[in-house]
């Protein structure tokens, strides 16, 4: 198929399908780029990580932050005049929904005001180039097609939500009060993330996690800090424990049956057992596009599928389902596809963070794989609690730690367990990127008294001298 001609030669004709940040990313390179483009999105411009996940869930945890910090403030000399901090739910929620839905229509006006052409819809993909749109309400012919339809939480047949007890993370934004005893099956990102966050609001929390530990797939480090904090709050984890069914039990509990005949009852029960895409009818069989053995879209690293033309980003390609790369695997599309510059996605130099309380950020190789022999490297890590801001700030959970090639010096990986470390991990994120050695990172100043100090002081203790 050729490209269109405008009035300033060929054209090329991008369809995306799927507004998440896969999607409204590429659109918008690819519009810059001088595509055509037309972007068919169901829910929302965002998709679920503007309305059901990350921007909601993060606007829940900004409000939990707040409430740890006030009821943990009293070592600072804060005195509240009352013996606890509460929240009003009903409120808190509104204005996660409303958050999620104004960042929806900003990020609607700037596809727009590229020149990208949104449909509402569901489309798929069709023979002979063709996108058809809610099943033949709208047809046309594409160059180019990225698929970023995403994911979805995955549902277990003997725990079926009902969206008032036994709830998803996409349906806990409904609920009107807190639960009084709050069920989380999962311990992964999102199941360690609602339990920290509905503790800190004030819900009784059990955490039921299949593996030994919180947080299976972290830094082993980080994820014993945050089970110590969770012990010290009263969260309580049910470790190498199996949910094998969820049901009501009366109007107002739910009972958590486990693989090895305990029950845990509770008010509420939030699932949080991974997710699955969203791949179904949209003509992936009949165009060539592979899937792989869970279902998800097979690319390479400038996000091509098997089908001459057809790309995808995001969750339903499953490769690190991250915000982050989705956006920057939909971007690598459409630099490919449009014939720019492109690197192809470096998956060592993401960098992630688990927004529980502490936070734990990583990028680069992990502890695991250095210990796997996968890579030489050697590491420091320095407690928070020796650092001078931290002790004024009253924390005393986290740290930061260091992973460098030895001999050469440049830093491979790190991990920061504090609050926002979100925002610590940047400077060794680049660092990553660009291969800089210890002694680089050393030398830059840092602001005295401050926790990005103690990323330079790591940087320092691993200063070899041959």
């Amino acid at each position: 198929m050729r490209p269109a001609v405008g009035d300033n030669g060929p054209v090329t004709r991008v369809a995306i399908l799927g507004g998440g940040p896969g999607g409204y990313e590429a659109a918008l390179v690819a519009a810059q780029l001088g595509g055509e483009v037309t972007l068919v999105d169901r829910d929302g411009v965002g998709g679920s990580a503007v309305l059901t996940d990350c921007v909601p869930s993060k606007t829940l945890i900004a409000t939990a932050e707040v409430v740890s910090d006030a009821a943990e403030s009293a070592e600072l000399g804060v005195e509240l005049g009352h013996d606890s901090v509460g929240v009003d739910l009903r409120r808190v929620n509104q204005r996660v929904l409303a958050l999620a839905k104004a960042q929806s229509a900003d990020t609607t006006a700037a596809v727009e005001k590229a020149g990208v052409q949104i449909l509402r819809g569901t489309g798929r993909l069709a023979p002979g180039d063709r996108i058809v749109v809610d099943d033949g309400a709208h047809e046309f012919v594409a160059d180019v097609a990225l698929l970023a339809t995403g994911a979805r939480p995955r549902i277990l047949p003997e725990a079926e939500p009902d969206g008032e007890r036994i709830l998803t993370w996409e349906q806990v934004y409904d609920l009107d009060e807190l639960p009084s005893h709050l069920v989380v099956v999962g311990s992964g990102v999102t199941g360690a993330e609602f339990a920290s966050a509905y503790n800190a609001l004030g819900a009784d929390v059990t955490l039921v996690s299949s593996r030994d530990r919180v947080l299976p797939g972290e830094d082993a480090d980080a994820a014993y800090v945050l089970e110590e904090v969770f012990a010290r709050r009263g969260l309580n984890v049910l470790s190498k424990s199996r949910a094998a069914s969820v049901r009501r039990s009366g109007a107002d509990e739910v009972e958590v049956a486990l693989t090895d005949g305990r029950t845990v009852r509770g008010s509420h029960c939030l699932m949080a057992v991974g997710s699955v895409p969203n791949t179904e009818g949209l003509g992936l069989p009949e165009c060539g596009v592979a899937l792989d053995e869970r279902g998800f879209v097979k690319v390479d690293r400038v996000s091509r599928t098997s089908a001459r033309g057809v790309y995808a980003a995001g969750d339903v390609t499953g490769v690190n389902m991250l915000a982050s790369v989705a956006a920057m695997q939909g971007r690598t599309a459409m630099w490919h596809a449009l014939g720019d510059a492109v690197s192809p996605l470096d998956l060592k130099t993401v960098a992630a963070n688990v927004f529980t309380d502490p936070e734990i950020a990583t990028v680069g190789w992990s502890q695991a794989a250095v210990d796997a022999g996968d890579i030489d490297a050697v590491a420091v890590k320095l407690p928070l609690a020796t650092n001078a801001r931290a002790k004024m700030q009253g924390i005393r959970d986290g740290f930061v730690k260091l992973f460098c090639r030895p001999g050469t010096g440049i830093i491979v990986g790190g991990v920061v367990v504090a609050p926002r470390a979100s925002e610590l991990i940047h400077p060794i994120s680049l660092a990553v990127e660009a291969s800089l050695t210890v002694d680089q990172m050393a030398r830059a100043f840092t602001v005295y008294p401050s926790l990005s100090g103690s990323v330079a002081e790591a940087a320092r203790q691993l200063h070899r001298r041959d």
